[in-house]
């Protein structure tokens, strides 16, 4: 049984994000390894830890894996110094964190720190050690919008190409990473695609009882957008969508979730009928709560191109509603919405655009139903967890030996 000490800032009871990714794999591995998560407090997406909780460090087992925990910087608001701090301290109190000796080391990105400390700990134990790439950090710095981003991003890369460099295997969680990777001198036969999966089961509640339990009328069009509300997501076009639904229109926009940014979208929207917000969701009843909308959204910045891969797609397709991504037709989402045939493209930063596609797709009923049920049917052979699971031993293999290969592939 050989040993592995993950990195990553963002584990469970988070419930959105990498979090379940980082945690599922963990307790995957804990089956067949000796694993221990150096992490942080939850924290994500408020963006704050519980009030009631001041431990600065904590030590548990969740489902075979012993996780500890560190405690670190979290800002309320984006910038690039608040970013900076809160890799800083993740990494000055992840290094202090005390493991058995393992075999390999892996770091999930983000955060940068993850990455940082999987070089640090592996030069310190004399191992291999491999990275999960869920976002790129210095084209995120770069295009998500924080203030301060683009010296962020240059600063950013360095460190960033630092930690790739010496990286026995490097996963990605989509090919839009790929080019990057190489440019900054890794290896092709080191890199491997390991995409996110569907982590919540499908709906199973009556979709007419969901819409009445989350006073939603059966004659309108509830437009949702799940998950984080942070600055690349650029909710700002989906609030403007919302001020321009002309009186009488059967639309209505709902913001599920929380983030940075919840605040200034709330004052944004003051006084919108067009527009909700609901905070995040039991996540027993997530999927109910997709599969219940009309259409489900992604938005982003126009900025953003190849930094991420939104986690909430999977949990979309899943849910079986048509997708519209006000995106980048360039991008990694529009580029992974089109594989699946789940949905509609259209501009970022365009209120109008996205205004009228919602209508165009409520006038295609069929429509609708062909790209929920592409989508479904997607993620159900493109997505599931026992593929993602193999590729994941493949790669953890890769660092642990021969032996362990020859085990992966059997």
């Amino acid at each position: 049984m050989g040993g592995l000490v993950l990195y990553g800032i963002n584990y469970a009871p988070e419930t959105t994000g990498i979090a379940p990714y980082t945690t599922a794999l963990a307790e995957h591995w804990a089956e067949s390894h000796r694993v221990s998560v150096v992490t942080g407090f939850p924290h994500y997406p408020a963006w704050r830890t519980s009030a009631n909780d001041r431990r600065m460090w904590a030590h548990e087992t969740r489902n075979g894996a012993r996780v500890l925990r560190r405690r670190h910087y979290v800002p309320s608001r984006q910038s690039a110094l608040r970013r900076a701090a809160y890799e800083a301290s993740f990494l000055a109190s992840g290094a202090l964190a005390r493991c058995e000796r393992p075999d390999a080391v892996v770091g999930v990105v983000p955060s940068l720190s993850g990455g940082v400390l999987a070089r640090l700990a592996a030069a310190r134990w004399h191992v291999p050690y491999g990275l999960i790439i869920q976002d790129l950090m210095a084209p995120a710095a770069a295009q998500s919008g924080i203030s301060g981003g683009g010296h962020a991003a240059r600063v950013t890369a360095v460190i960033e190409r630092w930690a790739l460099r010496r990286a026995q295997s490097v996963a990605i969680v989509s090919e839009a990473f790929r080019p990057y990777l190489l440019s900054n001198g890794v290896p092709a036969a080191r890199i491997s695609i390991l995409p996110n999966w569907t982590h919540i089961r499908g709906p199973s509640a009556d979709r007419t009882a969901t819409r009445i339990r989350m006073g939603w009328r059966s004659d309108y069009i509830i437009v949702l957008h799940a998950g984080n509300m942070g600055l690349k997501q650029g909710l700002e076009q989906v609030v403007d969508a919302a001020k321009a639904v002309p009186v009488g229109l059967p639309v209505r926009f709902v913001l599920m979730g929380d983030g940075s940014q919840r605040a200034l979208l709330e004052e944004r929207g003051k006084n919108v009928g067009a527009l909700s917000f609901l905070p995040f969701q039991p996540e027993a009843e997530v999927s109910d709560i997709l599969a219940a909308a009309d259409v489900l959204l992604v938005s982003e910045r126009s900025s953003v191109v190849d930094m991420s891969l939104p986690s909430k797609l999977t949990s979309y397709l899943v849910a079986g509603r048509p997708i519209l991504a006000a995106v980048r037709l360039d991008g990694a989402t529009a580029a992974e919405v089109t594989r699946a045939g789940a949905g509609v493209i259209v501009a970022p930063d365009s209120p109008g655009d996205l205004l009228q596609a919602v209508g165009d797709l409520a006038a295609r009923p069929d429509a609708m139903q062909a790209y929920g049920d592409a989508g479904r049917g997607y993620a159900a052979t493109a997505l599931g967890t026992s593929a993602a699971f193999a590729r994941a031993d493949t790669f953890l293999a890769g660092l642990l030996g021969p032996a362990e290969r020859d085990l992966a592939e059997a």
